[in-house]
């Protein structure tokens, strides 16, 4: 409980009364009578805030302090001594303690304590919550994976970022097509402008002119003040147009002359000159829509100088530890959750539909639903778990060949998984006869409970 306190002191009545006063202020309070007691119930519960008399038989009061700090550094202790070693108690706090309160002390005196005890606790945890997200604002942007398809597009952007040529990245949805679009930034010599990101998807077809090119007021109706476009914001640096295959036919002309020219106009205003590079992504068969008229081929071309082809997640499964690693330290730096083999195995043959953006949906989900601290399959998404939403096909092999034996011990195994160990099921579930399904046990040696 984030207001939980352990009380210990060998004092019965003043154990009592000060229990009686932290629960009044909403406080929930556990009580020990020594310190080893203290330490058990500490062990257990592990409160943030612990109040503990310095003179108890057995372990005192700065014993259980350092045992308490061993256990759980940031836990807040305040010592309760008499008003004559007021002056051990200043020396407690050089080595750790919160604060310490002299007796006899009042309830006010206690409730104020103990209130800036949690203030300071929360204000602490708050800082911790900033840095931890300023650093994930770091760390979304890393591109994570040593597979051999990874180290080839690693080398590919490094290599186009240091020059000005517009980049056509392409690629599923969920692949980290953005992620690539901010690497090139960053390897640039436009890495110190800004980098601005367009989705021309979720922007009205009516709108995204003047979101591009802005428009000066009184242009057109609701126009009540003049408004940059995200070409002039990004004059300097990066200008990153996702979803370009969206973008509308009419106004493809207009953005194919900004390109060629680095000039264009606002709605309403006169031509404007400004110094861009233009990276833009898409998940859709441009080829297609330039034979179907939806997309002009000289406004591909001249996006497309050098393309960039992100390959989906099914095509780099040796690179999902890695991720599943990082997504799960992204959100919870220092956390002792982990996934166990078998769930990370089980990862690693999933198709992943949504890519890289999926499994940090899935993590998250985990995460939060989790039935312990080592992940497994029973704590994985129900969508996951289910044969039919894997693939359209059943089996997706690897190129360099498989094993149709292992593969047929495979199936097994997570045919008595899927039915909880109960052969009868498993044998209907394979469709095949029980007897064939306890030769199969029997020639690839797998045991049932």
């Amino acid at each position: 409980m984030a207001r939980q306190i352990l009380l210990i002191d060998d004092d019965a009545s003043l154990r009592r009364v000060t229990e009686f006063n932290l629960q009044e202020a909403g406080y929930h309070v556990l009580t020990a009578s020594d310190g080893a007691a203290g330490l058990t119930l500490f062990k257990r519960y592990r409160p943030g805030l612990v109040i503990t008399d310095v003179q108890m038989p057995g372990m005192d009061g700065y014993e259980v302090l350092a045992a308490v700090l061993a256990l759980e550094p940031q836990t807040l202790v305040i010592i309760v001594t008499a008003f004559s070693t007021v002056a051990q108690a200043v020396d407690a706090m050089k080595v750790g303690a919160y604060d310490y309160l002299a007796k006899p002390f009042s309830r006010d005196q206690l409730s104020l304590t103990v209130a800036k005890a949690f203030e300071y606790r929360n204000l602490r945890q708050e800082n911790t919550q900033l840095k931890a997200a300023l650093s994930e604002n770091v760390d979304s942007e890393q591109i994570i994976g040593q597979s051999k398809v990874m180290h080839q597009l690693l080398h590919r952007v490094e290599k186009v970022a240091a020059s000005q040529a517009s980049v056509l990245i392409s690629g599923e949805s969920g692949t980290g097509k953005e992620v690539i679009a901010k690497a090139l930034h960053r390897g640039s010599e436009r890495s110190n402008g800004p980098f601005v990101a367009v989705n021309c998807a979720a922007i009205p077809k009516d709108l995204i002119e003047s979101e591009l090119f802005g428009h000066l007021k009184g242009s057109f109706t609701g126009a009540i003040k003049d408004r940059k476009g995200k070409f002039s914001l990004a004059d300097g640096g990066t200008l990153f147009l996702d979803e370009i295959g969206e973008l509308p036919i009419d106004l493809q002309p207009k953005l194919l002359r900004a390109l060629q020219e680095q000039q264009f106009e606002p709605v309403g205003g006169v031509s404007e000159q400004v110094d861009v590079r233009v990276l833009a992504a898409t998940n859709r068969n441009l080829d297609e829509a330039m034979q179907s008229g939806a997309f002009r081929e000289d406004l591909y071309y001249r996006l497309a100088v050098v393309p960039i082809e992100i390959p989906p997640l099914r095509e780099r499964r040796e690179d999902i530890p890695l991720l599943l690693d990082f997504f799960l330290r992204k959100r919870h730096a220092g956390t002792t959750v982990n996934f166990s083999e078998e769930v990370i195995a089980y990862l690693q043959k999933y198709n992943w539909p949504g890519n890289v953006r999926e499994l940090e949906n899935v993590v998250e989900q985990m995460m939060i639903l989790r039935s312990s601290d080592i992940m497994g399959l029973a704590d994985l998404p129900e969508r996951i778990g289910r044969p039919s939403t894997l693939t359209n096909k059943v089996l997706n092999l690897p190129e360099e060949g498989y094993s149709l034996e292992l593969l047929e011990q495979e199936a097994v195994e997570e045919a008595l998984r899927r039915c909880h160990g109960n052969k009868s099921k498993a044998a209907v579930f394979l469709k095949i006869p029980r007897h064939t399904l306890l030769y199969r046990l029997e020639k690839y040696n797998i045991q049932t409970s």
